[in-house]
């Protein structure tokens, strides 16, 4: 994030710089992306599908001014897997909901469009803003620890965390030391090092990554099938719409800090929501799961200096091939958890990172009460574990923190409207 921009949103790569760029962004989501279909029993070609075609359907809505990968929404596991073990149509069910969701997300966008972003500075200031965009790398980062096998096991295995540091060493120091090209592509250069590593260390033995390569088809179609509608399922889902909506300005917020360009202004947050709920929507209606702005890949960019849309629109190309190509899918599935870890450790790392940015360079001031306050309790609410029900999901962590910041921004305001505070500043 302190690198300086090497190639800019609207800049086109060469091709031999291009083709490397565009698979270091794919790699970085698939381990994330491919686990919600795994959770929900569906066949991960679709998702690989709808997450490449959701992408490209996000860069033309935004015309191209918004760079962002969009990947399997974790928000939505929760009432999904409800609908999956309690409603007789299960996962379709659930794609039903997704629609609906979308939809009215798309509605949302249009509410935005006419009413103006001005809001976002009342019920979120730089205080509340800066802890809440730090929380959706930090609420991660244990997410990061259990892939790699880290945390949650009884004994840690050796060669696991081996094949953790050695992926996370290369991604460190290559953004470091790395000269050219090579310092573009520390993220792919990284997976690559960790996956040869797994190998030295006994973690994957050749034979089995080439029995499961061989068994694969070649060429395999998704499994494209209607949702179904029901008005139970739909309210089921419904209060997922609450956190997509508080990690979408999140993201859009971290990513102008990294590419140094508001982009809740240009292209606006209307067509940045409206192109993650219409990708939801058309998921939905194909048999996918819900997409959403994907944090890894914001890691990605804050490490690399490389923001262009032709990187990202490539890299979502790379997704719809793979969905039909077996043996590739099935190599990459066999990248285990230590590398992907070792990998994300970083990204969400950064992503926290750029939330203590926003308070640095808005010149958040401590010496203000309402600030210090704010700060403080929206960290405490995101990271002590706090959640609250709503119907057959739980709000919590950044989802939850947004709130309270809003609920804090909102009264703040109308206390200073009232002139009842004495630390305006």
């Amino acid at each position: 994030m302190s690198k300086k921009q090497i190639i800019g949103i609207d800049e086109r790569p060469p091709l031999s710089h291009f083709i490397p760029l565009s698979l270091q962004h794919m790699f970085a989501m698939f381990g994330a992306s491919v686990l919600v279909p795994i959770l929900f029993g569906i066949n991960s070609s679709i998702v690989l599908f709808m997450n490449g075609l959701g992408t490209l359907m996000f860069i033309f809505i935004t015309k191209g001014r918004a760079p962002a990968y969009l990947g399997s929404s974790f928000a939505f596991i929760a009432p999904t897997l409800y609908l999956i073990e309690n409603h007789p149509d299960g996962f379709r069910a659930a794609q039903g909901g997704y629609v609906v969701v979308g939809l009215i997300g798309c509605v949302i966008a249009f509410i935005i469009y006419k009413c103006g972003t001005n809001w976002i500075d009342i019920v979120l200031p730089p205080a509340a803003m800066g802890p809440v965009v730090a929380l959706i790398g930090l609420e991660l980062s244990s997410t990061a620890a259990s892939n790699a096998g880290l945390v949650g096991v009884e004994k840690i295995d050796p060669r696991a965390l081996i094949v953790f540091l050695v992926t996370l060493g290369i991604a460190v120091f290559g953004q470091v030391l790395f000269r050219g090209f090579l310092g573009v592509i520390p993220i792919l250069i990284a997976i690559v090092a960790g996956y040869l590593s797994c190998f030295a260390t006994g973690l994957v033995k050749f034979s089995e990554v080439a029995s499961i390569v061989s068994q694969a088809d070649l060429f395999v179609i998704p499994d494209f099938h209607p949702p179904v509608f029901d008005g139970g399922a739909i309210l089921v889902m419904l209060p997922v719409l609450l956190v997509i909506l508080s990690e979408h300005i999140g993201h859009q917020v971290v990513t102008s800090e990294i590419v140094d360009r508001n982009l809740i202004k240009d292209p606006g947050l209307h067509r940045s929501i409206f192109g993650d709920n219409f990708s939801t929507m058309v998921s939905g209606l194909l048999g996918s799961v819900p997409t959403t702005t994907y944090g890894e890949n914001i890691g990605v960019m804050a490490v690399t200096g490389v923001y262009s849309v032709w990187v990202i629109g490539g890299a979502a190309v790379c997704s719809i091939i793979l969905s039909f190509v077996g043996p590739i899918a099935a190599l990459i599935n066999t990248i285990p958890g230590a590398v992907i870890g070792g990998i994300s450790f970083l990204l969400y790392g950064m992503i926290g990172t750029s939330g203590l940015r926003i308070l640095v360079d808005q010149r958040v001031d401590y010496g203000r009460s309402r600030n210090l306050a704010m700060t403080s309790v929206i960290f405490v609410t995101g990271l002590s574990g706090i959640a609250i029900d709503v119907g057959n999901i739980q709000i919590k962590g950044m989802a939850l923190a947004c709130v309270v910041g809003m609920l804090m921004g909102l009264i703040f305001f109308f206390l200073d409207k009232a002139n009842l505070t004495n630390d305006r500043g």
